[in-house]
């Protein structure tokens, strides 16, 4: 089974990819982490650097966990870019990382976890941070 993970460098990015790891480790399945900027923005924070990515590729290696990293430089959303690779890979599992957002900083910003939440043809783990 395919495992599509939406990253960010963030808490709720590691505990996303924490999650797929362990059960991609598991089962023996294959992770595709999936890394954008803001409808193609490469300076926006949740584009990882290419130190951070570099190292999540040899963490993974490492671990000896089938795996892909994309990092579509299109200028959709992120929530698109995820389901549409979630699409082209035909993926069993989509897992992203949830972050607490007040009402208010959901309306205005929206929510890309929503909209894959509600959008996914596969099941959706959300996963929180550990703190």
């Amino acid at each position: 089974m395919n495992i599509v993970v939406g990253y960010v460098p963030s808490p709720e990015g590691k505990a996303a990819i924490d999650y797929a790891v362990n059960l991609a480790a598991r089962d023996g399945d294959r992770v595709v982490v999936v890394n954008t900027g803001v409808r193609g923005n490469d300076a926006h924070p949740s584009f990882a650097s290419a130190a951070d990515w570099d190292a999540l590729d040899e963490r993974l290696t490492s671990l000896g966990v089938d795996h892909e990293l994309r990092r579509p430089l299109q200028a959709q959303s992120p929530a698109e870019e995820i389901l549409s690779v979630a699409e082209a890979v035909d993926a069993g599992l989509i897992v992203i990382g949830l972050r607490r957002r007040s009402p208010v900083g959901k309306l205005f910003l929206g929510s890309s976890s929503q909209e894959i939440l509600l959008d996914a043809k596969c099941p959706v783990v959300a996963v929180k941070r550990t703190d």
